[in-house]
């Protein structure tokens, strides 16, 4: 079995996949200060509740975003799956053409979103992920990665709007039914909401034109896709495994025999 970690600023994604299909997953926090043992032993449990055994696993591969915490996610896959975990970076076969001007600046997550979505869906794509950061990336039809947009995630967002003002409450993120609300908190939840799926089809539609892509498939992932994919007059499709399933691909583009 596989064991791959999508370390996030928030949360950490772990996938388990065998015979490269996605077998189970979890979500946790992510904690900077948790040690190599501590999270050997969490992960364990959580390999027995699904009755599976952390023995099984005989590779590791972790994308991250959060390097304070690689080297307890490194000594763990050696500590309790008995191998060295493969790190998405520099020297790591992608079948990409990175375009930024120092590749080596492009998060981690982002270059593996490009992977799978090229691989699933072809090109041209543009991904939009969203995370405590919310990232587009565009991606040619000849797998070139020709860079993107980063702009503040939607809870990032949200907290800010109330550590700053002394009356607004803090919301639950859900979408009301109408952008003129009544009272304050769907008040505020329509202009959340709202405005982000507005943020989010502005910035795809430049990146079209900028482009020059007539058709191009745009692709969301990440927690709250969801929530602005069903408002989005972009967003065509919402892969939550995406970037898991590019961690798979990844892991056997660099491993697999031809």
């Amino acid at each position: 079995m596989l064991l791959a970690f999508d370390v996030g600023n928030t949360n950490i994604v772990l996938g388990v996949f065998k015979d490269h299909k996605l077998v189970t997953h979890w979500r946790m926090s992510t904690d900077k200060g948790r040690s190599a043992d501590e999270i050997g032993i969490f992960v364990d449990q959580l390999f027995k509740y699904e009755s599976l055994s952390l023995a099984d696993v005989k590779a590791v591969i972790i994308s991250s975003v959060v390097p304070t915490i690689m080297y307890s996610l490194q000594h763990m896959a050696i500590k309790y799956c008995n191998t060295e975990a493969m790190v998405v970076g520099p020297g790591i076969r992608t079948s990409l053409n990175i375009k930024y001007d120092n590749p080596k600046q492009v998060g981690a997550d982002r270059i593996v979103n490009a992977v799978a979505a090229i691989e699933k869906y072809g090109g041209p794509a543009i991904v939009v992920d969203f995370g405590t950061a919310t990232t587009f990336c565009a991606i040619t039809e000849n797998r070139e990665y020709l860079g993107g947009t980063i702009m503040p995630g939607i809870k990032i967002s949200s907290d800010a709007l109330f550590e700053k003002t002394a009356k607004l409450m803090r919301v639950e993120l859900i979408k009301p039914e109408t952008v003129v609300c009544r009272n304050t908190a769907e008040s505020i939840q329509s202009g959340i909401i709202y405005g982000y799926v507005g943020s989010v089809d502005y910035i795809v539609e430049r990146i079209k034109q900028e482009m020059k892509w007539k058709n191009p498939r745009v692709i969301a992932t990440g927690g709250l896709a969801s929530l602005i994919a069903t408002e989005s007059k972009w967003i065509e499709t919402v892969d939550k495994f995406l970037t898991l399933e590019g961690l798979n691909m990844i892991y056997h583009m660099n491993t697999d025999k031809n």
